[in-house]
């Protein structure tokens, strides 16, 4: 039993006045109210006007689990998630094998049950071996516990198969994640075509690519009338057209990264072209940080979903053309967006539904991810101490990576504690600092 004193409460809608205390009894939040005592044996945490909200949920991690664990593995990666804040962290399927069957869906979510950190639900593929041919085994990928579909690390590559899928998925009751590119315009891409790519003398990747995905998997919605989900969109071209979608009242959703918020192209020319800015989709125009940070603040953008990519030293300590595409952030991501929306304006509202509500209401509602804190409810919780210096250094992150572009970035504001389930596996407020 714990009890959580003086909270200032983020139910999943809005941020109320007050201290707020909450009674975790198991896995359950029992009670809500001013001036609760705690029961004999409860132990009480004063969180002296700290933020509680719904345990935050992440669309988007690669966790390396099978196949690639010198990266990241499903303990570390989960642990990794939970000290940055989030209680809830969805695995991509491209591993080694990819996660297309029902065995391989049903391995990620008994051992993401059993970490110690967030709770780890795994998305399957939506083709077999990710190959973009054939249409993988939907149905008995959900009965082991998939909670999304995406062949993430690159889009669907036949638009037939993307439309059988949409139509299946939906009898499901679970989305499709696309990642919205064109191969043929991005292949052997870089960096971001434009200012970045005429300096840099690379290939770049145009905002065409993103926007003929976007456009893809809009019309298919439209078509078929099946959710669909759109993940790490970087330009404003795209988002527009998700706005438009969104208009019409499409079922149209999507989510942007942390990396895409705070970097941009000029980072990575001023880096002298360091490897720990490549990422896909490339790090865009000035331009298109700003139109991102606008639809985070009106509502177009669903949900903020880390796209954490681990790589080892080896495979990411390269000259730019050599090395591997991808940012690790688990640990810093919540601060960095914190601090950026603070300097911006941006509501605290705004975000904090970017990492509740908004992505756990594009999960199935089996999925047991609440979103929201009400009585009788899940406990899955994450605490934020606004006001709390964080200076980013990997050397001590419980994940496996130690390149980020966030190395040595000061940040004010940073989750404290993170509850799964009624246990918690995040507490920063009594647990000394990780070494």
């Amino acid at each position: 039993m714990i009890l959580l004193k003086n909270a200032r409460l983020f139910d999943g809608v809005q941020l109320h006045g007050g201290a707020t205390d909450l009674l975790v009894e198991g896995k359950t939040v029992t009670r809500i109210a001013s001036g609760l005592s705690g029961s004999e044996g409860a132990r009480v945490m004063d969180l002296a006007g700290r933020v509680v909200a719904p345990g935050f949920v992440d669309l988007h991690g690669h966790f390396r689990d099978p196949g690639q664990t010198w990266r990241e593995d499903l303990t570390s990666g989960a642990r990794a998630a939970a000290a940055g804040g989030f209680a809830v962290a969805v695995a991509m399927p491209n591993t080694e094998p990819p996660l297309d069957s029902e065995a391989l869906v049903r391995d990620v979510r008994e051992r993401g049950r059993h970490t110690g950190g967030a709770l780890i639900l795994p998305a399957g593929c939506v083709s077999r071996g990710r190959s973009g041919e054939e249409m993988a085994e939907l149905a008995s990928m959900v009965e082991a516990g998939a909670v999304l579909f995406t062949d993430d690390g690159a889009p669907v590559l036949r638009s037939s198969l993307l439309r059988h899928a949409l139509l299946y998925a939906s009898d499901l009751g679970v989305r499709i994640m696309e990642h919205p590119e064109d191969p043929d315009l991005s292949k052997g891409a870089q960096v971001h075509e434009g200012r970045c790519s005429a300096l840099s003398g690379m290939r770049g990747m145009p905002a065409a690519g993103e926007v003929i995905g976007v456009g893809r998997a809009v019309a298919l919605a439209r078509e078929t009338s099946c959710a669909v989900h759109l993940t790490h969109v970087s330009t404003a071209q795209a988002l527009e057209e998700i706005r438009r979608a969104k208009g019409e009242g499409l079922p149209v959703t999507c989510d942007v990264t942390p990396h895409h918020l705070i970097f941009s192209e000029e980072n990575v020319l001023t880096s002298h072209l360091s490897a720990i800015f490549k990422v896909n989709p490339p790090l865009r125009s000035l331009g298109d940080v700003e139109a991102l940070w606008e639809g985070v603040a009106d509502g177009t953008v669903d949900a903020l979903g880390t796209d954490h990519a681990p790589w080892h030293e080896d495979e990411k300590d390269l000259p730019f053309v050599e090395a591997s595409f991808g940012i690790a952030s688990y640990e810093c991501a919540v601060a960095a967006v914190l601090d950026e929306g603070r300097r911006r304006k941006v509501p605290l509202e705004a975000l904090l539904r970017l990492w509740t509500s908004g992505p756990a209401a594009l999960l199935p509602p089996w999925a047991g991810v609440p979103g929201r804190i009400e009585e009788g409810g899940g406990a899955f919780l994450t605490v934020l101490d606004l006001d709390l210096p964080l200076e980013v250094n990997p050397d001590q992150w419980r994940s496996k990576v130690r390149l980020t572009p966030y190395r040595g970035k000061r940040f004010i504001g940073a989750p404290v504690a993170t509850m799964v389930a009624g246990a918690l596996v995040f507490d920063a407020l009594s647990e000394p600092p990780h070494e």
